[in-house]
């Protein structure tokens, strides 16, 4: 759910460690802050960084706190920010990747925000800090939801958006590998360590949660890589489970490309 404030343009950011990652790396976005009376005495130093920029924070019972942040999982504190703008991705910014070497993640319609959210923990955990996202209602934002599950992510990854998916691949056509996910693909997921050593950096297609990268992507990938099927080892039927949540696939892919 996107919990924002839509007069003072705020996101709610909930959930214990994600608001002490918020602590640690930018106090000074915090606006306001809220909190049960059992967390309190752990914010204590925020508070006084906050009273000193002329912020706001108040005690609040849990019912509370889930009001303003849309979910029971706030586990006793909200943050309100300024809600984050995505920045359009422009070709002076993936000539840098270029220039420099950086990888970075297109994702083709992650509907969930949970997952959006974990991914993005996943790349910041693996120092892949480019995402991109297309402007499409199928496709997650940032939200109270996927801030909370990126645990500090959001931090540090930098998250730009395109209009279109198709020819942000072709405009990058033999400058970036374009690699996608699918089930259909013969490449092992090991393919990446080889990647991860070329001289063109990796953008890696991650694709829609129940039906995959969409097929004018996979056409303009450069290759198609899968996370091979292992449950025939430990007497796990196919037809049962075949492939794993993007967001847990994504760690794996991530592995792979900076091992």
């Amino acid at each position: 759910m996107i919990m924002k404030n839509k007069k003072n343009n705020e996101l709610a950011v909930c959930g214990f460690a994600t608001v002490k990652k918020l602590e640690k790396n930018h106090p000074e976005k915090i606006t306001r802050l809220y909190f049960t009376e059992e967390v309190a005495p752990k914010f204590g130093g925020l508070c006084k960084k906050i009273a000193k920029a002329h912020g706001i924070y108040n005690q609040k019972p849990a019912a509370d706190l889930e009001k303003l942040s849309g979910t029971v999982h706030h586990q006793g504190v909200v943050a309100m920010i300024q809600a984050p703008e995505i920045q359009p991705l422009d070709s002076e910014i993936t000539e840098g990747w270029c220039e420099r070497g950086e990888n970075a993640v297109l994702l083709d319609r992650i509907g969930n925000a949970n997952n959006f959210g974990a991914i993005v923990r996943s790349a910041a955990f693996f120092g892949i800090k480019n995402i991109i996202i297309p402007l499409d209602e199928a496709q997650s934002s940032i939200t109270t939801s996927s801030y909370r599950v990126a645990e500090g992510g959001m931090e540090y990854v930098n998250i730009y958006s395109v209009n279109s998916s198709v020819r942000l691949l072709e405009a990058l056509s033999g400058k970036m590998l374009r690699i996608g996910t699918d089930l259909a693909a013969t490449k092992p997921v090991s393919y990446l360590n080889t990647v991860g050593r070329g001289k063109k950096p990796a953008l890696i297609i991650l694709g829609n949660e129940e039906h995959g990268i969409s097929d004018a992507v996979r056409k303009n990938c450069d290759e198609l890589v899968i996370i091979p099927w292992s449950g025939m080892n430990n007497g796990v039927s196919e037809s049962v489970v075949d492939s794993l949540n993007v967001a847990q696939a994504s760690s794996i892919i991530f592995y792979e490309l900076i091992r």
